[in-house]
């Protein structure tokens, strides 16, 4: 049996396969070596993960936001001193689009969750990647963008008086309090991602409705369009991209790029891909993405 993470700064989906099917699907909380140090990932997947295994693993692909370069082995000694299984491989969520989205073929992948991030992938390995930057200088289309877009807005007036009421309100918080959240408060990107559910339930809202529209080409232009969108759909992954998948394809269509697949999750696409009978092994990456 193997077990299979796809994990962001906010979440991780868990999957236990065996011989191609799912056996049992656990969520924990977001793992991010950049943020996290060895010692507080361990501990977490203690108390959250290790009590609902009860079954004998052989393998665990672990594909997460941060993992990359020398994060990767925090993230393995990590698990292998809960689980001391015969293989544990590390990657980065990036591939982990790239393999869930397009198998073994060609494509262009990205994900828009807490962050945003895009490869283009030869069937094989990443083989470009257009740096994300972060959600300060970068990560356009995320949620945390997207949050700190709203409240950006909501606090410097450029929302009607009616939608910064309804937000402080719905979220019981005063404008000295997201500051402090923001600038002195650990894990500001989860914050400002968690905001991001308010633009869904007021997207009819013209304004609103602009904003994620905006930002959404704003990602396509100065990342997708960096790569060969001509020959090669783009794919997308990720809880942004599922929830507001109406308005990236509005997104996509107006940049002229075609839409490929676009799934809340990579994890059936890699749990097919470890079930292959090709060996994955022969598909390391070659690039990396610098942070999530």
């Amino acid at each position: 049996m193997i077990l299979i993470a796809d994990s962001g700064s906010t979440k991780t989906n868990w999957c236990v396969a065996d011989n191609g099917s799912s056996l049992l699907t656990i969520q924990t909380s977001g793992i991010n070596p950049y943020f996290q140090a060895e010692d507080e990932i361990r501990n977490r997947l203690a108390e959250e993960l290790i009590p609902q295994l009860n079954m004998n693993i052989n393998a665990v692909y672990f594909y997460g936001a941060g993992c990359a370069f020398e994060k990767v082995e925090i993230v393995r000694r990590a698990i292998q001193s809960l689980m001391p299984v015969p293989v544990i491989e590390v990657y980065s969520d990036l591939l982990a689009a790239a393999r869930g989205l397009c198998g073994r073929e060609p494509g262009i992948a990205c994900i828009l969750g807490t962050g945003s991030n895009s490869c283009f992938y030869d069937g094989q390995n990443i083989v470009q990647n257009v740096s994300p930057l972060g959600y300060i200088l970068g990560d356009e289309g995320g949620g945390a963008v997207l949050g700190k877009l709203l409240v950006g807005d909501l606090l410097k007036g450029m929302m009607t008086d009616e939608l910064k009421d309804k937000f402080l309100k719905q979220y019981d918080l005063t404008p000295a309090q997201i500051i402090d959240r923001v600038y002195r408060q650990p894990f500001p990107n989860r914050f400002l991602a968690g905001l991001s559910p308010f633009l869904a339930e007021n997207v009819k809202n013209p304004m609103i409705y602009a904003l994620v529209l905006n930002s959404f080409k704003s990602f396509i232009v100065r990342n997708v369009m960096k790569y060969d969108t001509h020959t090669r759909p783009v794919h997308f992954t990720g809880s942004i991209a599922y929830y507001y998948k109406d308005i990236l394809a509005e997104a996509v269509l107006t940049t002229g790029i075609r839409l490929g697949v676009v799934a809340q999750s990579p994890l059936k696409g890699l749990l097919d891909y470890h079930s292959s009978p090709l060996k994955h092994e022969n598909s390391k990456p070659k690039t990396e993405p610098l942070i999530d």
